[in-house]
């Protein structure tokens, strides 16, 4: 297959434009010792770094709590704080239209590094990097190659999952008894499809290895289109969207769809065992442990371990606005354990998907998918 690159979009992008206010994170405390006076809609917390550096982030709309990509992202904010002993602060969005007053809050905030999650909130991101060329700026999920390079104090922190979702079809073919298996998105965002195009990519590997007939439901990598539940919060829809590709016959599902992926794992717990699914963003059994006796293994992104170093690049002055991309090779991106499936993924199989990920690393197999991240 030939590698095909472009730029990359995200994975949670909300399209609702109700105007809503904004909350604070959990586990937060707006009124801790040493934290700054927040702006209306933004919270600050902790804080004794004599510097007066100050690391702050705005959520996309799924908010911190999304057991998916913001939920990680945050992790990465207090995981630098921990590590740096910093200031941070830090603003959820429940709509679009938060996005540019939010952004604008933790400029007010006097926040040394902003950084933002997702593909939805670019404009917004680029737009108050070049008005505030002092502070530094990462955006997780996005890079613009012809116009984030213009900042030179924006860095894009993008994840190549087409590899490892690829890992993560084959093991789905290999696990499925049905000889079907079922992937769904949010919203078509190159974010999205780019784990969509690494799962079939996967499956059609499996079967020309093993000389099988396992079909992809709910994706046509020709024609770039296939089964979204058009949000990234409908769980109800994500579960309609789930239980449609099981009455097709699909035993395992893979929903990249954020907390509407929820959907999906209630679909899977409710077919009593005959259904599973492969989580996305971050290790299923942790984030969403209730489904864990249904996940097999999750496809996660390291999107903490690179906003804690962007951060730290930040306050010790190594910051630079070349695009993070997590790769198999660097770790960025992979299969989570496969926890509770650990004694039925056969052996063999554990073997091959080793293999993969050797040959993928190695580029003796390569990924075709147009949302392939640049570096």
């Amino acid at each position: 297959m030939k590698k095909t690159l472009t730029l990359v979009g995200a994975l949670a992008a909300s399209a609702a434009l109700a105007l809503s206010g904004c909350a604070q994170a959990p586990g937060t405390d707006a009124g801790s010792s040493g934290s700054a006076a927040a702006p209306s809609g933004g919270a600050s917390s902790g804080g004794t770094d004599a510097s007066g550096f100050k690391a702050c982030m705005v959520s996309d709309s799924g908010g911190f709590d999304d057991k998916s990509f913001n939920q990680t992202a945050y992790k990465g904010l207090t995981d630098a704080k921990t590590a740096l002993g910093i200031e941070t602060g830090q603003v959820e969005s429940n709509a679009a239209a938060d996005y540019a007053k939010n952004v604008q809050s933790m400029v007010d905030a006097k926040c040394s590094i902003i950084v933002t999650v997702g593909f939805a909130l670019s404009d917004d991101t680029l737009a108050s990097a070049k008005a505030n060329p002092d502070i530094k700026y990462a955006i997780v999920d996005n890079n613009d190659p012809k116009a984030y390079p213009a900042a030179k104090n924006l860095k894009p922190l993008v994840f190549n999952t087409a590899q490892s979702s690829f890992l993560a079809g084959y093991v789905a073919a290999g696990m499925s008894q049905t000889g079907k298996v079922g992937t769904f998105g949010g919203q078509k965002f190159p974010t999205v499809t780019i784990f969509m195009d690494g799962f079939a990519q996967g499956v059609e590997y499996y079967n020309k290895q093993k000389s099988k007939n396992v079909s992809v439901l709910g994706w046509d990598e020709a024609k770039q289109d296939g089964q979204f539940v058009g949000s990234f919060e409908d769980q109800k829809g994500g579960q309609r969207v789930a239980q449609g590709l099981v009455s097709q016959g699909a035993d395992i599902l893979f929903p990249v769809a954020g907390p509407a992926g929820l959907g999906g794992l209630q679909a899977a717990k409710a077919s009593g065992g005959k259904v599973n699914a492969i989580w996305v963003d971050t290790d299923g059994c942790v984030s969403a442990e209730t489904y864990c006796s249904n996940i097999i293994t999750s496809v996660t992104k390291g999107l903490d371990v690179s906003v804690t170093d962007a951060i730290k690049a930040a306050k010790d002055g190594s910051f630079d606005n070349s695009p993070y991309v997590g790769t198999l090779e660097n770790g960025g991106t992979g299969l989570a354990p496969f926890h509770d499936f650990d004694s039925k993924v056969p052996a063999e199989l554990k073997t091959e998907v080793d293999q993969l990920k050797a040959d993928i690393v190695s580029g003796k197999i390569t990924i075709e998918s147009k949302s392939q991240p640049t570096s």
